[in-house]
């Protein structure tokens, strides 16, 4: 690999990111150019979550609050207390991994604590949370409230602050240049310069920073159900713009929890807020709905969603679709029998090309048999 190439090609970040985090105590660092392009779009993760933050959250905010919202210390258990469950989860989360990558680098074991920066910022700030913050901060997504879009301009600030000095020592460039465009404190009396190489650490000291389990459990639960309607929705090929009905069925904290963040989970996974209802395990309500004909998605012990059939497909064009695929099907299935009943091919053909072809004919053979039941079914 030619260094000088490598960093007009790829940046200096995206090679250091990669040597550091790729290397393992007593042994060579297996190193390619996919890894460090995968760095590479990586840093173009980062450089678009700060654009959303300063172009779209922090678009409404007066100066005031901006000022206000500078990273100075780390968060007190009042605020933490006062914020809804994704802010609770991603700011628990957040201190998780500021614990964990401090002691890594301790350790020394940089490549382990580097991926997990990696993880956190993309899995975490970027697929979740931002996405969920678009429902405090826009009308259209069901936000709009002062208080709520405030919060969230916090929480998005405060996480991507402290996810940057923790990612500073890794990638220097590319977090102390966005990091100049995130509100931030005034240089103290013994700094020279506002630069996030002389801003504190996350973790000063050994005082364990603000975060709760019962938050991360939850929400991972909001997570399960989100994606178990999203994996629903790609099964039976419904449209990615279309929208659908669902009703979610749970119990005590956990209905409380999804209930307030309704909105949340319509935006995620396409929902119609107008055919959206959740009850309690065991009610009236959701004993009627499991009597529809429906898909019915088992997220966890006392967590279910069930999606109205009549609301996924449309009985028509999949009907079309179907058929259309048992044509293909039947004449795939046609010509590979014709093959294997050939003595030629059988008795000549190497013993590993016949069983592989017997194989294939057996998967083809199982999947028309599928698209017929779906048939059937319609």
């Amino acid at each position: 690999v030619d260094p000088l190439y490598t960093v007009a090609e790829y940046g200096a970040d995206s090679l250091r990111y990669s040597l550091v985090t790729g290397v393992t105590p007593g042994q060579d660092i297996p190193l390619n150019m996919e890894k460090i392009a995968a760095n590479r779009n990586f840093a173009n993760k980062l450089w678009n979550c700060c654009k959303f933050v300063t172009d779209n959250a922090l678009k409404d905010a007066d100066e005031k609050e901006k000022q206000s919202l500078s990273m100075d210390g780390t968060m007190s258990q009042e605020e933490f207390d006062s914020f809804s469950l994704p802010e609770k989860y991603i700011i628990s989360k957040c201190h998780n991994l500021v614990t964990s990558v401090t002691k890594e680098i301790e350790n020394y074991q940089l490549g382990s604590a580097g991926s997990k920066i990696y993880e956190f910022l993309w899995d975490q700030y970027a697929d979740w949370y931002i996405e969920i913050s678009k429902t405090r901060l826009y009308e259209g997504a069901g936000g709009g409230g002062a208080e709520e879009a405030k919060a969230a301009r916090r929480v998005l600030v405060y996480v991507l602050d402290t996810s940057m000095r923790l990612l500073h020592p890794y990638m220097p460039y590319v977090t102390e240049q966005l990091w100049h465009h995130l509100p931030r404190p005034a240089p103290s009396d013994d700094q020279v310069s506002n630069s996030l190489m002389l801003a504190d650490w996350p973790q000063m000291d050994d005082k364990p920073l603000v975060g709760s389990e019962e938050a991360i459990s939850t929400f991972e639960c909001f997570q399960a159900l989100t994606r178990s309607i999203r994996n629903a929705r790609a099964e039976y090929n419904v449209e990615q713009g279309k929208k659908i009905s669902a009703t979610i069925v749970a119990s005590g904290s956990l209905k409380d929890e999804i209930e307030a963040e309704l909105k949340s989970l319509v935006l995620l996974a396409k929902l119609d807020p107008e055919q959206v209802a959740i009850y309690e395990t065991g009610s009236e309500e959701a004993k009627d709905a499991a009597a529809v004909e429906s898909v019915q998605v088992v997220v966890q012990d006392g967590v279910e969603a069930y999606l109205p059939l009549a609301g996924l497909i449309d009985p028509v064009k999949e009907k079309k679709r179907l058929e259309k695929q048992s044509e293909k099907l039947a004449k795939e299935i046609e010509k590979l029998g014709g093959r294997l009943k050939s003595k030629g091919f059988v008795e000549k053909a190497p013993a590993a090309l016949v069983e592989k072809a017997r194989a294939e004919l057996s998967e083809l053979e199982d999947q028309a048999v599928k698209v017929q039941a779906s048939l059937d079914a319609l």
